[in-house]
């Protein structure tokens, strides 16, 4: 299996191939070939992409540095100036054979890369001093999906993350603590286990700590809602917890205040007024999940949740003025992006009537 700086190393080099302006169709097939292996290949190409982009953008401070060179990935990957990344719109984690051919010759690294890379760090710090000293400083690696995108990234460990729509994470993997930053959105855990490093997803002053074990966390302002469905986890807040149509005991491991532990079936979500848990079964637990799979699955949902839901993953989105429109309940499964075929349901089915534009539909009687 490619290690994380094999696959960002072999990106380098295909991007500076492309821009080296001896670029031919058959290399275009094989970049074309390699993207399309992994969802890993994509996110790091994808990445890279954005950073040389932004530092042709600044080529006016850096003038004087040799065109079609790209910097090692360790001096851009740290920098906050590639806080809005492009994500990845298919679901990875499927590899594809790829057929024998020729492999192009790429240059080899030397005193260029070097130069660039001191002046590039140069530049970046120099656009992005400003944002550095009004954020955070963070270690690790950053991912991000667009509107509407879905991205699989594996990790050094063999854990697998899978983000939703709208989501950034950070992911810093240390000798102590595999340490994830659920900054916005969705993201599903497939945790390997390790009982010498806790798995830990931070929100705010929330916590959710796995050793091994699957599940997921959406992030809703500083609110979160925690979907596991396989092994135990623990969910901590300041907050005191509390709990609700629990339909079976929870485990005894003697949680401390503010903090409760979650087994499969069980959906827990932490506010400011404390942690709830309700144990709902693992086949409901599954269902709620199935954007993994790019779909939306409302039981007796109302019409207004339903809409908000299909907000999260497309630009174009739906409003509903009328209380006794958005009061509906609605039954179903549907593709997360063909926000159409939703509408055209609604139509047939529940008489309301969808006036539409360019980027909003607005639902009546």
């Amino acid at each position: 299996m490619e290690s994380h700086r094999e696959i960002e190393d072999h990106a380098a080099a295909l991007l500076a191939r492309r821009d080296s302006g001896d670029w031919s169709a058959v290399e275009q097939a094989q970049l074309d070939r390699w993207l399309k292996e992994s969802s890993a290949h994509r996110v790091a190409f994808l990445r890279l992409e954005a950073a040389w982009e932004a530092a042709r953008r600044l080529k006016a401070v850096g003038a004087g540095l040799p065109a079609a060179t790209v910097p090692p990935p360790g001096q851009w990957q740290r920098s906050p100036f590639f806080a809005s990344e492009p994500g990845v719109t298919e679901p990875g984690g499927h590899s594809t054979s790829r057929p024998e051919a020729p492999q192009p010759t790429y240059p080899r690294r030397s005193g260029r890369w070097r130069y660039f890379a001191i002046a590039a760090t140069v530049l970046l710090a120099t656009a992005g001093g400003l944002y550095w000293l009004a954020s955070d400083r963070w270690a690790g690696d950053r991912y991000t999906t667009p509107v509407g995108g879905l991205a699989s990234v594996p990790l050094r460990d063999g854990s697998r993350i899978t983000l939703n729509t709208a989501t950034q994470l950070r992911v810093e993997l240390t000798p102590r603590e595999r340490h994830i930053r659920l900054v916005a959105g969705e993201a599903f855990f497939q945790v390997a286990h390790d009982a010498q490093r806790p798995f830990v997803v931070q929100v705010g002053h929330k916590r959710v700590i796995a050793v091994g074990t699957q599940f997921s966390v959406r992030r809703t302002g500083d609110d979160i809602r925690v979907v596991v469905t396989e092994g135990k986890v623990r969910v901590e807040s300041e907050a005191e917890p509390a709990q609700r149509s629990v339909s079976r005991p929870q485990p005894t491991g003697q949680p401390g205040p503010g903090e409760v532990f979650v087994t499969p079936g069980g959906i827990a979500s932490a506010g400011d007024e404390g942690i709830v848990v309700e144990q709902r079964g693992l086949p409901a637990a599954q269902e709620s999940l199935s954007w993994r799979q790019g779909y939306l699955t409302f039981h007796e949902t109302s019409l207004a949740d339903a809409a908000a839901e299909f907000n999260r993953y497309n630009v174009h989105q739906i409003r509903i003025d009328d209380p006794s429109v958005a009061a509906i309940r609605i039954s179903g499964t549907f593709r997360a992006l063909n926000y159409e075929a939703f509408v055209r349901v609604l139509d047939d089915g529940f008489s309301i009537h969808a006036k539409t534009t360019e980027d909003l539909t607005i639902l009546t009687r």
